[in-house]
C-alpha cells in the first residue's frame, strides 16, 4: 500500500467553501473603484496570482494598494457569514498530525487572505507550513510551492500527495513529481479536471478521508 508522509493542501473548494466570499470581496472592490462587476467566470479567469495580481489586471496601478487594504477588510468582514469548512476535515486534519503525518498549505491565495481564513476556521495550527501566492516567484500551475515544501521537509516526492480541487493543482503536482488527489466536492474546475486524469478523485470528504488515513499510518519515518 502506498504510504504517504507529507500531505499538502490546497485551500479554497479544497478545505474551504470561500468562493462566493472571494467573488463577493473582489466584486466589492471592482464596484468601488472601477464601477464594473464582473461574472464568476470572469474571477476565476484571473486566478493564478493571488489578489494583488488579479486586482492589477483590472485597475491601475495607483489603486492597487487602497483596493488590497478594502478586499481584506471586506474579505475578514463577511468570513463568518459567508465562508464555511467542509464538515469532517477538521478531525480529518487533527487525525493526520496524531499519525505524525506533516501537513502543509500550498494556496494561490494571498498570504492575508490565506492566514485569516485558516485562523478563523482554527486550523492554522494543524500546518507545518503555509505557502501562499505571495511566497512563491511562479504560482499555480507551476510547481514553485509544492517545490518548497519538498525542500522545507526534506522530504522525497514518491512520499507526498498534493490535495486540491483544480487543473492547478494537478499541473503542479506533476511539475514537481508528486501524487495528485482530486477532491471534487466543490471543485469548480471538475471537469477539466477529471479529464486531465488525477493520480485518485473523491466525490466526499468521509470518501477521501476514509482512504486517505490508511495511507497515511504507516508512513512516519518514511519520508
Amino acid at each position: 500500500m502506498k504510504q504517504f508522509s507529507c500531505v499538502i493542501f490546497d485551500v479554497d473548494g479544497t478545505l474551504t467553501r470561500t468562493n462566493d466570499l472571494i467573488f463577493a470581496s473582489f466584486n466589492h472592490v471592482t464596484a468601488k473603484y472601477a464601477s464594473r462587476t464582473l461574472s464568476p467566470a470572469e474571477i476565476i479567469a484571473l486566478f493564478g496570482p493571488p489578489e494583488e495580481g488579479a486586482i492589477r489586471q483590472v485597475l491601475p496601478e495607483h489603486l492597487v494598494a487602497d483596493a488590497m487594504e478594502d478586499l481584506c477588510s471586506f474579505y475578514e468582514g463577511h468570513h463568518d457569514a459567508m465562508a464555511h469548512l467542509h464538515h469532517g476535515l477538521r478531525d480529518g486534519l487533527h487525525a493526520l498530525r496524531a499519525a505524525g503525518v506533516r501537513l502543509a498549505v500550498f494556496t494561490g491565495k494571498g498570504r492575508r487572505t490565506a492566514m485569516i481564513t485558516l485562523k478563523k476556521f482554527g486550523i492554522v495550527d494543524c500546518f507545518d507550513l503555509v505557502v501562499s501566492g505571495n511566497d512563491v516567484e511562479h504560482h499555480k500551475p507551476a510547481a514553485d510551492g509544492i517545490n518548497l515544501v519538498l525542500r522545507t521537509f526534506n522530504v522525497d516526492p514518491s512520499s507526498v500527495l498534493m490535495v486540491g480541487d483544480s487543473l492547478g493543482d494537478l499541473q503542479a503536482s506533476r511539475g514537481a513529481g508528486v501524487q495528485m488527489a482530486a477532491v471534487l466536492w466543490d471543485s469548480y474546475d471538475r471537469t477539466r479536471l477529471l479529464a486531465a486524469g488525477p493520480d485518485y478523485s473523491f466525490d466526499t470528504v468521509p470518501e477521501f478521508m476514509s482512504w486517505l488515513l490508511p495511507h497515511t499510518a504507516n508512513a512516519v519515518g518514511n519520508g
